[in-house]
């Protein structure tokens, strides 16, 4: 019989898991290689990893058939598109404006769920919208289109929209399927997405990328995320998508840290919004 595991282990892989979710954004400025080619790199690896990891414990990794399946191939797509406009985001701006950017995906959550969900609207999701749009009015330096940063802001918006739009969908369509099995085809099928990438973009990649592409994909994806669904195993899944919305904290720290970007009191101060929006939409759903 297996024991039961502690609950502060499950806290600590969670957090973990998470920091290493946020610490993944930093590849997007170590690799000086286009996002299409990074996602590609760290999706295959991931699901390499995903599927040796479901063969030693005996897992089915057969894809469900019939409407399931195809919404498993379009789950896929959406993947790499959100973390292609992610990486791109911070490749164009810079870690905290991409972090930050993308963490305001519960906005669109909120208008997502009363239309694919046939969820109720009510009047705190609209305060909790008005909260992160001044965030993200903060955090967006200029709003000149010509200005990188401001590109990076949008991609990053794009990066948040396409994830909001991959939850609400995996909340109505696969709930009833194992998380590492949604995980492992999405990843599958993102990274086939982005393979005519390979010829249509041009680039060289080094010995280092390489190298950081594998750390990417196998230890900051592949075993982050394992992390990350074996702690749900022991604790509530709000709390878990609490902890989760601190993702940028941790980002922004280790960019601090590991790439000396310092974000401005703007930036910091409209990442503040973002962030308390986030955790009290998590808190209230």
């Amino acid at each position: 019989m297996e024991m039961k595991r502690p609950l502060s282990r499950s806290l600590l892989e969670i957090h973990l898991a998470t920091l290493m979710f946020g610490v993944a954004g930093l590849f997007g400025k170590w690799l000086d290689i286009p996002a299409e080619w990074i996602v590609l790199g760290r999706a295959a690896l991931a699901a390499g990893f995903l599927c040796v990891l479901m063969k030693l414990w005996k897992e089915s990794i057969r894809l469900p058939e019939g409407k399931h399946g195809r919404v498993f191939i379009g789950l896929g797509m959406l993947l790499a598109f959100h973390w292609v406009a992610f990486f791109r985001g911070i490749q164009l701006s810079t870690v905290a404006i991409g972090l930050l950017t993308y963490g305001a995906f519960p906005l669109f959550t909120t208008f997502l769920e009363p239309l694919i969900l046939k969820e109720k609207w009510r009047m705190d999701q609209l305060l909790l919208s008005i909260l992160t749009l001044f965030g993200l009015y903060l955090v967006i330096p200029d709003f000149d289109f010509q200005n990188s940063y401001t590109q990076g802001a949008i991609w990053g918006l794009a990066s948040g929209a396409s994830f909001a739009l991959l939850t609400v969908v995996n909340r109505s369509q696969v709930q009833q399927y194992p998380s590492r099995l949604i995980a492992f085809y999405q990843n599958s099928f993102a990274a086939l997405t982005l393979l005519p990438f390979l010829w249509i973009k041009t680039g060289v990649m080094t010995l280092q990328d390489w190298g950081l592409l594998v750390l990417l994909g196998i230890v900051f994806t592949g075993i982050s995320h394992t992390l990350f669904i074996q702690a749900m195993k022991n604790i509530r899944a709000s709390t878990a998508s609490i902890i989760s919305n601190v993702e940028p904290v941790y980002g922004i720290l280790a960019a601090l840290i590991l790439l000396q970007e310092i974000p401005d009191s703007r930036t910091i101060l409209g990442g503040i919004l973002i962030i308390t929006a986030s955790i009290a939409a998590t808190v209230r759903r």
